[in-house]
């Protein structure tokens, strides 16, 4: 009898495994900090339609982010704001190919009083925030654009370095700098700071968000669906509403 009433449940057990929805568990997701906005939106619209699927966001400079996917942090799905990063993890076959996202524009924004149409009005103000070169792309990028202007040693003394673009773009907006380099698509959300200035595109490289499935993603449809709809005309209609270009 004892037999008989083991063998009922275990056939119970199989058949509640069968009938239970299965659930399509978790998308995480490592972006750009200057994505913020538009992956939240756009995940909370992917997860609407796609029931039982959790997209968990870290965001951050992409420095920092990649060196999060090279230590084993949960990574299905990761955005850099430059191809360098993206090119990290693929030398250590971390991802394997990657594809083009969107592309941004440096800009210079503040709330200062000062005139500033261009790179040359920067030597008349005080603290001026960036993103730290080694670890935050828009820090690169303006770096680039401070040396190409021949401004390097006139404002080594006023740059405040931030962990990220977003971190520079609260100090402007705080009147904690007089101004910061960020993308257009960071300055478009300031209330104070706006925007003064834009970076002549031949001071710097192209902005490109390359993003690509991790190697431990191998299997996970859930991920290769959400990355597939980024590209979708519903997202990018999301994408350039918060000023991102393609």
């Amino acid at each position: 009898m004892k037999k008989v009433l083991i063998q009922a449940a275990a056939s119970l057990c199989v058949l509640l495994a069968l009938t239970a929805p299965v659930l399509a568990g978790e998308i995480h997701v490592l972006a750009a900090a200057s994505l913020k906005e538009a992956i939240n939106e756009l995940a909370g619209s992917f997860t609407r339609t796609h029931p039982g699927v959790r997209i968990v966001r870290s965001y951050g400079a992409s420095g920092t982010l990649a060196k999060q996917v090279e230590s084993g942090a949960p990574a299905d799905i990761f955005i850099s704001a430059n191809e360098e990063w993206m090119s990290y993890l693929k030398q250590r076959k971390l991802i394997s190919s990657s594809e083009t996202l969107v592309c941004n524009t440096l800009v210079f924004a503040g709330s200062t009083g000062k005139k500033v149409t261009g790179m040359q009005d920067l030597v008349a103000l005080g603290r001026i925030a960036l993103g730290s070169p080694k670890s935050v792309p828009a820090g690169e990028y303006a770096m680039a654009a401070i040396r190409k202007a021949e401004l390097a040693q006139v404002l080594a003394g006023k740059l405040v370095f931030a962990k990220d673009v977003q971190a520079g773009m609260m100090y402007a907006e705080r009147g904690e700098v007089e101004g910061a380099f960020v993308y257009r698509s960071d300055a478009l959300l300031g209330k104070r700071a706006r925007i003064r200035f834009t970076v002549p595109q031949q001071f710097y490289p192209r902005v490109t968000y390359p993003m690509a499935l991790t190697a431990s993603t191998a299997g996970k449809d859930e991920a290769a669906a959400f990355l597939r709809y980024l590209k979708q005309p519903e997202a990018v209609s999301v994408l350039k509403k918060y000023g991102f270009s393609f």
